[in-house]
């Protein structure tokens, strides 16, 4: 096999993809490997950094056999990767003073209270776009260099590096000659001023993390090092791209200008706009980043997460026991009482964005003696688009942008009649590409575009897409969403 192809690496929460794309942007092989999900009696969770590298160098090599790719074939890499996870490694030695501390996990919850006692919350939400939060990586590096013996002197002498899985993976795999992040993670670490666009001094004082142990922070499709995949090949080459997953997702799904947006449905959902090269600030539930950036400029975005989305379904399957697949539930929604009220509000661990009440408990709201298993699981399908909707809805408000259409991912936008029911709560049209991966397609694309493989005007037009259009009258539309927004007040507890 020959020719000028793009690797793309997704390091995800679950485990690590590696994906072969051809001169015009095709998927020609993926290959995954999971890693082990260590979570301790406290709920707190974590991974193996060299486990997580060991199977970045695997999969590369693994690639490279089973596609009998030549020498000189691939021309670069770009690599996606889970966002806020933290990692604290010894400068020289490349190994990791401690586990990764990862997004889900949430020990330095009492690191944050103590800088929201000292009144400094609205400072770093003013600086950083984001909400004071034990989810980002600023208080987890804290942690690290808190609680492991030794860790916080050898970071007031610069022996560290604190950074994200991305400055991870190209420290390591350019053998500890580049350590770098892009825009876009930084952004999400919590201590990068994204008015400003440097690593934020205060703010690291805040936390007690010294600037001198940050990666240096460049454009997403930058050339952030050289590798040969730990000797797998005899000329090294470049690794041109590195962005958060869901960064990677919004660029995958060709959202480039202003007043795009995506939504990724999996277990939560990231709801996510492009808002142009001027920030939106906003208290009202969702948070403002960084998409990217490219060509000497960044990009903003707003964005809302998602507790419980297609884990709703997940729930009614094991739980409940409602149906046998989630395959099922499209043809059961098809089948309800079109006259029935009843809501699902999914509030299990309280509610994300945008209301933000961690103490809010989910309830079944407005049922009958009619209400059956197909109109519960109408209930539940219907809670993930008016989740979607409230967020969609508050972006468009909060930005002045008036949203024409919205492009979708992940394994429930398989099911028709969520997508139909999506676009008519919406009333705008829902795209669904037919490729998957959308992160790892979108670190590809860059490094690719960057390379000159890819033409960024030509690349994007090549994706399939299905379209769903609006069918429901406004009136009805109305009606149901006013019936969401009812069922939700009874679960808030503010």
């Amino acid at each position: 096999m020959t020719g000028k192809y793009i690797i793309g690496i997704d390091q995800s929460t679950q485990g690590t993809k590696a994906m072969l794309f051809d001169s015009k942007g095709a998927m020609i092989k993926r290959m995954d490997l999971p890693h082990k999900q260590i979570i301790n009696e406290k709920g707190w969770v974590e991974h193996d950094p060299m486990e997580i590298y060991g199977n970045t160098v695997a999969l590369l090599k693994n690639l490279i056999r089973e596609t009998g790719l030549e020498e000189g074939a691939v021309a670069g890499l770009g690599i996606s990767n889970q966002r806020e996870t933290a990692l604290v490694w010894d400068r020289e030695t490349g190994e990791p003073v401690y586990n990764a501390i990862v997004w889900q996990c949430a020990r330095g919850a009492e690191i944050c209270k103590g800088i929201e006692q000292a009144g400094y919350a609205p400072l770093i939400q003013a600086h950083t776009g984001l909400q004071l939060s034990p989810y980002f990586s600023a208080a987890k590096i804290a942690w690290v260099l808190q609680n492991v013996p030794g860790a916080g002197e050898k970071a007031a002498q610069g022996r560290l590096c604190c950074g994200t899985v991305d400055s991870w993976l190209v420290y390591k795999l350019t053998g500890g000659t580049s350590f770098r992040t892009d825009y876009s993670n930084a952004s999400r670490t919590q201590l990068f001023n994204i008015r400003e666009l440097v690593w934020d001094e205060e703010i690291c004082g805040l936390f007690g993390i010294p600037v001198g142990c940050l990666p240096q922070v460049c454009d997403s499709d930058s050339c952030f090092g050289m590798t040969d995949f730990d000797g797998a090949l005899k000329t090294p080459i470049p690794i041109h791209s590195a962005m958060g997953d869901s960064h990677g997702a919004l660029f995958g799904q060709g959202c480039l200008e202003r007043g795009m947006i995506k939504s990724t449905y999996g277990t939560g959902s990231s709801v996510m706009m492009n808002i142009g090269e001027t920030p939106v600030f906003t208290d009202k539930g969702v948070v403002t980043s960084i998409a990217w950036g490219m060509d000497g400029k960044v990009n903003y975005v707003l964005e809302g997460n998602i507790n419980y989305t297609g884990a709703v379904i997940s729930w009614i399957q094991n739980d409940l026991k409602l149906i046998g697949s989630a395959k099922e539930t499209g043809e059961l929604a098809k089948k309800a009482n079109p006259e029935d009220k009843t809501y699902l509000v999914p509030a299990f661990t309280g509610l994300g964005a945008p209301y933000w009440d961690s103490e809010a408990r989910g309830l079944i709201y407005g049922i009958t003696r009619t209400t059956g298993q197909a109109e519960l699981v109408k209930a539940a399908l219907d809670c993930i688009a008016y989740q979607i909707t409230d967020i969609v809805r508050l972006m468009s408000e909060e930005s002045g942008i008036l949203i024409r259409q919205i492009r979708v991912d992940g394994g429930p936008t398989r099911n028709d009649y969520l997508m139909q029911f999506q676009s008519d709560m919406l009333g705008i049209p829902v795209q669904v590409p037919d490729a998957e991966e959308l992160s790892g397609i979108g670190a590809a694309y860059a490094a690719g575009i960057a390379l000159g493989i890819y033409r960024k005007e030509e690349i994007f037009d090549r994706m399939k897409r299905s379209t769903y259009s609006p069918k429901m009258a406004a009136e009805e539309r109305d009606r149901k969403y006013a019936g969401w927004k009812e069922a939700v007040s009874k679960a808030l507890t503010r």
